[in-house]
């Protein structure tokens, strides 16, 4: 049994400059950012390489239409595609990173081949997605309304990189969104049937950093991030490392319908639907190893493990509200068609259910918290 697989190289430089000087960023390079982190932290470099702003070509989530604009106006033969954003610059990125991009469906269809003719350095500059240290591109398929992961090797970085100093500029809403993406990862990977005991290490070590910031937060108001913007940083590395390994599972595989037809932030999404499947999970089997995974929570927290989670989203709540789903536009006549996309497309995902979740029981999870 393989216990842990790291792929990219990890390093951390205390500054942008740093990081520029060591990596010899230039003529040959494809960066790939935002215009609002390119310019406070890169134009003073006096960098030659070329530089494509996401923002550019749409807002939000990454689709495969916004990936498609991007990769018509790539000029040039690039050695090095050095993504420099969060998770939706980041997942394109590892697209670009391949020998045959368009039409992206047939990427994700598996009908165009796969090679991997570029490097690949995945510069993060939320505390979220952990996909630095992983080989999965998630899109929203626009013309198939959902949220669909292609992970194959080809798309690991070469090297991840992590700069604190960039999260310096992220906004609290986002900051939060990204964060509780991470505390996610951290606790499915941690539940799922892959999990060994060195992805738990991470993820618990993951879980630990996250809710003692939060505590911090909730205690000292959104400020109180800024000394702890490294810890949140290598917190969600290390819950990539985490769930690139074991997976991430149903709080998954249910969020996207959401964030695929409402274009709910992923955190968010996430989030909605974190505590109804962990509850489920109490449901059909409390004594298994969710009990050790409630206990180390709860001695965070302070609280009984009788409670945790009605405790984990009190804490959540002073982070980042937790919504019904109506409040999204969702329509009840919808969650037959949200379970029906779930039972069918997210099989990956659900496959690293804690215990077995029925189609019944998906429907339920989503009625609860309509």
């Amino acid at each position: 049994m393989k216990e842990l697989s790291i792929k990219p190289e990890i390093f951390s430089f205390d500054t942008c400059k740093e990081f520029c000087a060591e990596y010899k960023i230039g003529e040959g390079d494809l960066i790939i950012t935002n215009e609002y982190i390119f310019n406070p932290y890169f134009t003073d470099l006096d960098i030659k390489a070329d530089v494509l702003y996401q923002e550019k070509y749409g807002a939000g989530e990454p689709s495969d239409e916004m990936a498609e604009a991007m990769y018509a106006d790539m000029k040039g033969d690039y050695k090095r595609i050095i993504a420099i954003g969060g998770g939706t610059i980041i997942d394109i990125s590892k697209i670009f990173a391949l020998k045959n991009v368009s039409p992206i469906l047939d990427l994700y269809d598996r009908k165009a081949e796969i090679v991997k003719d570029k490097e690949l350095v995945l510069v993060p500059t939320t505390c979220g997605t952990g996909s630095e240290v992983t080989n999965i591109a998630i899109l929203e398929l626009k013309s198939r309304h959902t949220k669909l992961g292609l992970a194959v090797d080809e798309m690991y970085a070469d090297s991840a990189v992590l700069v604190p100093e960039l999260l310096k500029g992220l906004p609290f809403k986002f900051f939060a969104t990204s964060s509780i993406d991470a505390l996610i990862h951290a606790l499915e990977s941690s539940l799922s049937p892959k999990a060994t005991s060195y992805t738990e290490m991470f993820g618990y070590q993951a879980i630990e950093m996250i809710l003692n910031g939060y505590k911090e937060i909730a205690a000292n108001g959104q400020d109180a991030r800024m000394p702890l913007l490294k810890d949140f940083l290598l917190a969600s590395n290390y819950a990539g490392i985490a769930f690139g390994n074991a997976g991430c599972a149903a709080v998954h595989a249910m969020s996207y319908p959401l964030g695929g037809t409402y274009h709910v932030p992923h955190g968010e999404a996430n989030y909605c639907l974190l505590i109804g499947v962990f509850k489920a999970y109490m449901e059909i089997d409390p004594s298994g190893k969710i009990k050790k995974l409630n206990k180390f929570i709860a001695d965070i927290l302070g609280c009984g493990e009788d409670v945790v989670y009605d405790e984990l989203e009190k804490l959540l709540n002073q982070i980042i509200q937790c919504k019904p789903l109506h409040e999204y536009g969702v329509k009840e006549e919808e969650l037959e068609t949200f379970t029906g996309n779930v039972m069918e497309k997210q099989g990956r995902l659900m496959a690293n259910n804690y215990v077995e979740l029925s189609r019944e029981k998906v429907y339920d999870i989503y009625k609860k918290l309509y």
